[in-house]
């Protein structure tokens, strides 16, 4: 895929959910904002999981772990191409390694991951609360 193909299809949505990595809670308008834009994406819950586990994970868990990560915010064009280059390398070998241990790359913002699907469930009016 190509690099404008990549961003035009994922840009919105990376950006919308690298706040899960932040170190504060998410807010409710948060959380609502990151529904609508998933909403309009219209993907699976299962695809929103390899989308967590192996487009973001492997580069947000990164920051999260740095010393000098970003903590508050993010340089969202910095990000942008953090997460385009992690994705166009994201074949072969390097998917299986990062699915492998996306169990450790999601563990810190797992929770926040899932009270996110559940609010995209309620929505979409899989479940009710």
């Amino acid at each position: 895929m190509d690099v404008q193909t990549l961003v035009d299809e994922r840009a919105e949505l990376w950006l919308t959910l690298a706040p899960l990595w932040l170190e504060r809670e998410p807010r409710e308008t948060d959380y609502a904002h990151m529904v609508e834009v998933i909403q309009r994406h219209d993907l699976t819950l299962n695809q929103l999981e390899w989308i967590f586990r192996l487009e973001l994970a492997p580069v947000l868990s990164r920051q999260q772990m740095s010393v000098a990560g970003e903590w508050r915010a993010f340089d969202n064009d910095k990000l942008l191409r953090q997460l385009v280059a992690h994705n166009r390398r994201l074949h072969g070998w390097r998917r299986k390694t990062w699915a492998l241990f996306s169990g450790l790359t999601t563990m810190m913002t797992r929770h926040r991951w899932n009270e996110l699907m559940a609010r995209v469930m309620v929505e979409r009016g899989e479940i009710s609360r």
